[in-house]
């Protein structure tokens, strides 16, 4: 009888290792001759924000350098939430990847009392692409040349301020500005960065802490009135235009970046595919040309260092969103 159950239980585990090399086999064999299809690439705003840009900017590399088509699709709403659990709910197997805002996973979780995905366990993240400043803009016909003034007008009178949605980064860089500033603005979201952009150009909404890359084009044309950069630093692009902190907030620092994901269980291998094909994409001309033109720098980190990074970025935009008494349905 003893005998029995031990051959009983070799048989099982026998079994059972034979299920597991079945089930291992064919994703090694995904791994192994990964990409040998198109590559969707979903873009979670709406077109002509600075995802949008950043992610087909990206595409036209990274078809270059896997030898297969990568093809863009925007799909919008929600703060990117939309997006996102497309990918989530989509195989594991390299073909679906998502280009996220870091809002996405540091201030979704915390605004949104229902989410359609966890983003901490639903997603598996590769790498940061790029990261930059925002510009905060003015429509033209507001009565203000500088950011004291901004402030100070916001004090006497009610303001409106636009953004990509509800959580996106252009959203909580307002708030943080507004936090930083002592003034209560009204939010005015968006289903996209670019629509955003357009009603501020029209005199819709008064004031805007967009992106770099959707405003600068803007702001060279005199469509809107560029008051102070978020960076350390000034840009190249808008160099006559102040950093917040040289302007009237010292310290005052807000960047925007954004990162690549896939669906969780992505093999290793395919995860790891990706991440060097990104850094390719990241070190041609065109793509360095490009970023340079927009704003941008190109950024690749390991996954550790891209988890800690939200895990730290979360615990701030707690704070603010606390503080601003922020809510979404």
């Amino acid at each position: 009888m003893f005998k029995k159950v031990i051959f009983n239980n070799l048989r099982n585990t026998l079994i059972s290792l034979g299920i597991l090399a079945s089930i291992a086999a064919p994703l090694t064999t995904q791994a192994q001759s990964w990409p040998d299809k198109p590559v969707k690439l979903i873009i979670p705003f709406a077109p002509g924000g600075t995802t949008d840009i950043l992610g087909r900017i990206l595409a036209q590399q990274m078809t270059t350098v896997l030898g297969q088509n990568v093809i863009v699709e925007n799909k919008g709403g929600a703060g990117g939430n939309i997006g996102a659990e497309i990918v989530a709910n989509a195989p594991p197997n390299g073909y679906t990847l998502l280009l996220a805002s870091g809002s996405m996973m540091t201030v979704n979780p915390h605004l949104y009392q229902k989410l359609p995905l966890n983003y901490m366990t639903d997603l598996t993240y590769i790498t940061t692409v790029a990261g930059g400043p925002m510009l905060v803009s003015v429509n033209p016909n507001l009565p203000v040349n500088n950011l004291k003034e901004l402030i100070a007008l916001a004090k006497t009178k009610p303001l409106t301020f636009g953004s990509a949605g509800i959580g996106s980064q252009v959203h909580m860089a307002g708030e943080n500005f507004n936090y930083a500033a002592g003034i209560n603005a009204t939010h005015v979201p968006y289903k996209g960065e670019a629509p955003a952009m357009n009603d501020l150009v029209s005199g819709q909404i008064d004031f805007m802490v967009g992106n770099l890359p959707a405003a600068a084009g803007f702001a060279k044309a005199g469509r809107i009135k560029a008051l102070a950069i978020t960076s350390s630093k000034r840009v190249t692009q808008l160099p006559e235009v102040p950093t917040v902190s040289e302007a009237a907030i010292p310290g005052f620092v807000n960047l925007g970046w954004f990162a690549l994901a896939a669906p969780s269980g992505t093999p290793k291998a395919i995860v790891e595919k990706i991440s060097a094909a990104t850094q390719k994409a990241l070190e041609s001309d065109a793509m360095r040309k490009s970023l340079e033109l927009n704003g941008l720098t190109g950024i690749i980190t390991s996954q550790k260092d891209l988890e800690v990074q939200i895990k730290n970025e979360s615990a701030n935009w707690e704070k603010v969103i606390k503080a601003r008494n922020i809510k979404a349905q």
